[in-house]
């Protein structure tokens, strides 16, 4: 089970957090934080799983921007990678450009790939159906 997903920069400031189990907000910055620490002090040849206190991170970097995902032992390392790269390929289909003015957009992405810690979609056309309502809508 996905337990949470964080888009992170390579300053370590958290650009998009979302959580599947709940986590009290005084805690969030600290695990934040730490978790952070963790990714980005790693070598580019060392391997993308951490085993991190009760459960694993899998994270991934495309360019300035590091996604991980804090996952339970059960879930599949390899799957929820490839579940990261499916992510960024959904979002370079939606965005042109910078992501980071459309957060709300992002969210809905996400929303529609992950519910309740678990995986619901992958189909890059279906997980954009409705952002591109959306957008009709809009015009």
């Amino acid at each position: 089970m996905i337990k949470f997903v964080l888009m992170v920069n390579r300053q370590g400031q958290t650009r998009l957090s979302r959580y599947f189990q709940p986590v009290e907000l005084s805690r969030r910055a600290a695990l934040e934080a730490d978790v952070v620490r963790c990714c980005l002090s790693r070598k580019k040849d060392q391997c993308s799983f951490v085993e991190y206190k009760d459960f694993k991170l899998v994270y991934r970097q495309y360019a300035a921007l590091y996604i991980v995902v804090g996952v339970t032992d059960s879930e599949n390392e390899l799957s929820v990678y490839e579940l990261v790269h499916n992510f960024v390929e959904v979002l370079d289909k939606y965005f042109s450009r910078v992501i980071m003015f459309n957060l709300d957009r992002v969210h809905i992405i996400l929303d529609e790939m992950i519910q309740n810690g678990h995986v619901v979609e992958t189909n890059k056309s279906r997980v954009l159906a409705p952002l591109t309502a959306l957008d009709k809508m809009g015009d």
